[in-house]
């Protein structure tokens, strides 16, 4: 039995009727148009297919018109592009120029410097041009430092082409070589230049002039630093030897060696430069050398390096006489303890790297005991010393003349 408590849920049967008509048949919820006759039928569908098609037409026309218009504005795009393109592009000449004019591109400039350059000197209209005609050519970057002889008003393309001819150079080449002195340098120099002599025997007279440091004390040898340069048609015998002087500073800056550390490590590594049959066996020679200045405070040994004695003389030989080692000179390191007032020629980075770096050993003598392959014996002892003398001295027996 149901709780007398609980209420009874009434459900709403007008609701449930309310889709039935009068005679209580259920009516259908259908939202399809009624028709009289197939006729009336017939004609709706037909209104309604031709509504369908307007409809496909109408989206056709839309679809063609879009295609129209994407088409038109890429079609404007590409014709204005040459227009936009030349409004846009930097000043340039054309064609390859006229007349002359000469150059210098200087060492590890820019592309944009080396434009400024051109700018500058009429041979093309602006830098924006040179830039871009550089980024078009990939041998552009192989361009190198010179004098260049080029024409006025070209085209920057065809100033690109003339850099990298090597026929466009006008400059004096020159090679100087590890170890020269300075008296040997001016005649190469002035050989390759034409140049006078006494032009550059005269600025080797102010070193300060060339950038010599004052810790040099007035001396220029090891500061030309040794190394193949251009040198323009116009430069002055003081200009080139400047050029040179900061070479030598670049090189020293390169190596963390500052100016007051630099006479001693140039006086060093000319020593080796001197001595060193082979560049593998400079740091062992800047050992040796290294081991008898330290072993002087023991036991006053001298460097005793022949190549020492040539310089105090002028001349230049593998050996030395008995006279030649007598001479009173601060240079002669038989005589006269330590290191050289300065340096004895003019050294290359392999032996100034060398004498910051000397290898480790207990050397203290050295000889080259076949000069013409380098062959060079290091020894701790001097009756050791003594042996490879004797090596050296059948050697230059057995090759009259070279010694």
């Amino acid at each position: 039995m149901p709780d007398r408590n609980s209420q009874h849920q009434h459900v709403d049967l007008g609701a449930v009727l309310a889709d039935h008509d009068d005679s209580g048949h259920l009516m259908a919820h259908d939202d399809a148009p009624r028709y009289s006759s197939r006729a009336e039928r017939r004609h709706h569908d037909a209104q309604h297919s031709r509504r369908r098609r307007r409809r496909g037409r109408r989206g056709v026309v839309l679809l063609v018109a879009a295609v129209l218009v994407i088409g038109g504005a890429l079609g404007a795009v590409f014709a204005l592009r040459p227009i936009v393109n030349q409004l846009t592009a930097p000043d340039d000449y054309t064609g390859t120029g006229t007349g002359s004019v000469t150059v210098t591109i200087d060492n590890g400039a820019s592309g944009r410097s080396i434009g400024r350059t051109l700018e500058q000197a009429g041979v093309v209209k602006s830098v924006k041009a040179f830039v871009a005609a550089a980024a078009d050519n990939p041998k552009a970057g192989s361009i190198q430092p010179g004098q260049y002889t080029l024409r006025r008003k070209m085209s920057a393309a065809s100033a690109i082409t003339l850099l990298l001819d090597p026929s466009s150079r006008s400059a004096d080449r020159v090679t100087i070589r590890e170890g020269l002195r300075a008296t040997e340098i001016v005649a190469a120099l002035s050989k390759a230049t034409g140049v006078p002599v006494g032009d550059y025997t005269a600025a080797l007279k102010d070193p300060e002039a060339l950038g010599v440091p004052a810790a040099a004390k007035g001396k220029v040898e090891g500061w030309l630093f040794p190394d193949t340069y251009e040198f323009g048609t116009n430069l002055t015998a003081e200009q080139q030897l400047s050029r040179m002087v900061a070479h030598t500073h670049d090189v020293l800056d390169s190596l963390a060696v500052n100016d007051a550390q630099a006479m001693k490590v140039l006086t060093i590594a000319s020593l080796v430069e001197a001595e060193g049959a082979s560049p593998e066996d400079f740091a062992k020679v800047a050992r040796v050398i290294d081991n008898r200045l330290a072993n002087q405070l023991h036991n006053g040994a001298r460097l005793q390096l022949d190549s020492t004695v040539s310089y105090a003389v002028g001349r230049r030989k593998l050996t030395t006489t008995d006279a030649e080692r007598n001479v009173d000179s601060p240079y002669n390191t038989y005589r006269y303890g330590g290191l050289p007032p300065g340096p004895i020629n003019n050294p290359g980075k392999a032996a100034i790297t060398a004498a910051l770096k000397p290898t480790p050993g207990p050397w203290l003598y050295f000889v080259t005991v076949d000069p013409s392959t380098g062959e060079t014996k290091f020894a701790t002892t001097a009756a050791e010393h003594q042996r490879n003398v004797a090596q050296f001295q059948k050697w230059c027996r057995d090759n009259p003349g070279q010694c």
